[in-house]
């Protein structure tokens, strides 16, 4: 009898958890959020409790080039990811949901509205990430202008559903903002959660130690993300063999100007919609550290998952043009392809400049007064998307 009680119990597991997966996916599809596979980590434990880590021995030499940022890693850390594409994640910024998780680990961060003044993150992973399993959230849903970017790098992304023009969506969503048709359109490597379950992806009621509504307790494992990307044939080749960097760009790099040419103080504060200071960022240049400290909404940010400041040694302001709400559902449109005005900070300084994207697979190049591109400083890179003619203090 104990031999035969086993697989009867495996057996009944596994319908259990199918049926569980079938509903909530056809739940969530029935109310229109369309917002919900896998191999072993080859880094770090598949637990969604504390992620096993790489303890890098500090007297490695720190001699390769991350083709994202610039910053130097060890040979270790590269040969992990050597075999992956860059990973896209949208977070949610919502006040409810924050703190936000993961984001001080990505190589580069963008941010902007999705609509109603409030801004998502898109945080791009691929070396910071190769040191361990990073939890990552909330996730939430997909919009169209943020796959402009994730066009540039080929890369995976994940994302919770996202504007559509399903059903009733048909007619009360702006065919430019079909963000999920958009995704099969374009052929983006698409991980949308509603494919992916438990361990990869989970709800955390718990997440923040407070009572949030549901849309802000996902959560996602980079490396789980990725062992899913290569059941599907996406590494850091395609299913056809071609690499991610085939058709990429990388930007340009340099070393941090010399401390004693550095400001003793230097900050920069911008709003990206009118009288929603929840969104309202600051970024406090830190002299010795070559870096900016960032402040969200009034309140300094600390990423939980690594319980560290968030900071960037370099921080893009990148002014687009804004029109809408477009359609019924509230949906902005913004103008990521063509060119206009950017501010770039680094060094403790403010360089007015420009950005150019010519289509939306090239890559958006930053340039100087004097059409010159920008030469980034090696570390994390925070691109802030705002509206044409919003003020930037600094």
């Amino acid at each position: 009898m104990k031999k035969r009680s086993l697989p009867i119990t495996i057996l009944g597991a596994v319908i259990i958890y199918f049926l569980s997966t079938g509903i909530s996916y056809g739940f969530f599809n029935l109310i229109g959020s369309k917002e919900s596979s896998s191999v072993a980590s080859p880094v770090a434990s598949r637990e969604t409790g504390n992620p096993a880590r790489f303890v890098i021995d500090p007297n490695l030499p720190r001699t390769e080039e991350c083709i994202l940022n610039g910053m130097m890693y060890t040979k270790k850390e590269k040969d992990i990811w050597e075999t992956r594409r860059p990973l896209a994640i949208m977070i949610s910024n919502s006040t409810e949901g924050r703190p936000v998780a993961g984001i001080s680990l990505a190589d580069i961060v963008y941010e902007a509205v999705a609509e109603g003044g409030v801004t998502r993150f898109m945080p791009i992973y691929l070396c910071g990430a190769s040191l361990g399993n990073i939890n990552a959230a909330p996730v939430r849903s997909a919009r169209s202008h943020f796959l402009s970017w994730v066009s540039e790098y080929d890369a995976l992304y994940n994302h919770v559903g996202g504007s559509n023009r399903i059903g009733d969506n048909a007619d009360k969503t702006d065919p430019r903002e079909d963000a999920l048709g958009q995704i099969n359109q374009w052929g983006i490597k698409d991980l949308d959660q509603f494919g992916i379950g438990y361990p990869d992806c989970f709800r955390n009621p718990d997440r923040i130690g407070r009572p949030v509504a549901t849309e802000h307790t996902m959560v996602c494992l980079t490396d789980n993300l990725y062992q899913v990307a290569e059941g599907r044939g996406w590494t850091n080749k395609d299913e056809d063999g071609v690499s991610w960097e085939k058709s990429y760009t990388s930007w340009k790099f340099k070393d941090d100007a010399e401390e004693d040419v550095r400001p003793e103080n230097f900050s920069v504060t911008f709003g990206f919609w009118e009288n929603y200071h929840d969104y309202d960022a600051t970024w406090d240049y830190d002299k010795q550290t070559n870096s900016y400290l960032r402040t969200n909404g009034g309140q300094k940010q600390i990423d939980p998952e690594t319980q560290t400041a968030i900071s960037a040694k370099n921080v893009i302001v990148q002014f687009v043009k804004e029109e809408g709400p477009v359609d019924e559902n509230k949906h902005m449109y913004y103008e990521t392809i063509g060119e206009g005005d950017a501010i770039i900070f680094q060094d403790g300084k403010a360089i007015r400049g420009s950005w150019e994207k010519k289509n939306r697979l090239a890559r958006t190049l930053f340039y100087d007064a004097n059409g010159k591109e920008i030469q980034f400083n090696r570390g994390q890179i925070w691109i802030e998307v705002i509206p044409v003619g919003n003020k930037v203090t600094y």
